[in-house]
């Protein structure tokens, strides 16, 4: 009689071992085996756990975090025009009104994260230099025997004019960033910033070392917007303020249809014909559909240890500015 093979042996002892394991209960242990029951709903709520959305597809963590920075690379050179045409405009009303409540004061660090065309840095700068120009023009007043000359030389220093204040630009896609230095230079904008490539899940500052954190329509795009909202709170000086400016949900029903109709139908074609990128503006749309409503997202930044957090809708709901601080 021949001897077994060894693998016939292996398998013929595989097999037991596996029936006798299938039988054994040891006391306060529970099968984790992939093949039982429970090892299937962990491996299932494992998946689940590194899948998130993008728009509305499912897909991987990672792979969304590349595929939103494919997104705003091909659309980074008419991100600007596409957001006068999607919003007639009015995109350029929000973000005053964003400053108006945030009104820093001299002296202000601001950190604006996901703001790489500069749009809300811009603003925070002329916002401060006109609070300047207001005081001198006061103090000008009380100086009557001031020459020309030295009412000249009050006016040119733009350092001066800025009162110490300073805003960092934070941005993961390099396109953006590059298109907001341009528009800096462009216009001007020669002092009181700086542009730093970072990720807003990670950001590569300092604890407690800004007075303000902004991010205007740019959290819906994260992967992990806890971990987002919990680095803002991170590099926020105790007292320091956040503001979120974000699509949300409109709260008129009659509004809410025309806002569906236009943002599914029209949307994406202006991005076809302005941008040539009919996917990208698609998404775009998708996400502001998957971003938690007003109340929602309220607590979540109060899960990032943020206090006295409010929300404003403007527009019947259509952006929400959302504030909170660090206390």
């Amino acid at each position: 009689m021949a001897a077994p093979s060894t693998r016939a042996l292996w398998g013929y002892c595989g097999r037991g071992w596996s029936r006798a394991m299938r039988g054994c209960r040891l006391p306060g242990l529970r099968s984790s085996w992939p093949g039982s029951p429970l090892g299937a709903r962990l491996l299932s709520q494992e998946k689940r756990a590194s899948e998130t959305h993008f728009g509305f597809e499912t897909v991987s963590e990672e792979e969304k975090g590349d595929k939103v920075y494919q997104v705003f690379e091909s659309v980074a050179k008419k991100y600007d025009v596409m957001n006068d045409m999607m919003s007639l405009g009015i995109h350029r009303v929000w973000k005053d009104v964003l400053l108006w409540r945030m009104h820093p004061f001299p002296g202000t660090q601001l950190l604006d994260v996901a703001g790489g065309t500069g749009d809300i840095a811009f603003r925070f700068l002329n916002y401060i230099q006109a609070q300047h120009r207001r005081k001198q023009k006061r103090q000008l007043r009380t100086q009557q025997n001031l020459s020309w000359e030295e009412i000249a030389q009050k006016y040119q220093n733009e350092e001066d004019s800025l009162n110490g204040s300073h805003v960092v630009i934070c941005d993961i896609n390099k396109e953006m960033l590059k298109i907001g230095k341009k528009k800096a230079c462009a216009q001007g904008y020669k002092t009181g910033l700086a542009w730093v490539l970072g990720d807003a899940e990670e950001l590569p500052f300092d604890e407690d070392k800004f007075d303000v954190y902004t991010i205007a329509f740019g959290i819906r795009n994260v992967t992990h917007m806890d971990r987002a909202l919990q680095e803002a709170h991170r590099v926020l000086k105790p007292g320091g303020r956040f503001l979120c400016l974000e699509f949300s949900q409109v709260d008129n029903p009659l509004v809410s249809k025309l806002y569906d109709l236009y943002s599914f139908q029209v949307i994406p074609v202006l991005g076809e014909v302005i941008a040539g990128n009919w996917k990208s503006y698609q998404y775009l749309v998708e996400s502001i559909r998957k971003f938690p409503a007003q109340e929602e997202f309220k607590e979540m930044i109060e899960d990032a240890g943020f206090q006295k957090v409010t929300y404003e809708s403007l527009s019947s709901g259509i952006v929400a500015i959302h504030s909170g601080f660090k206390l």
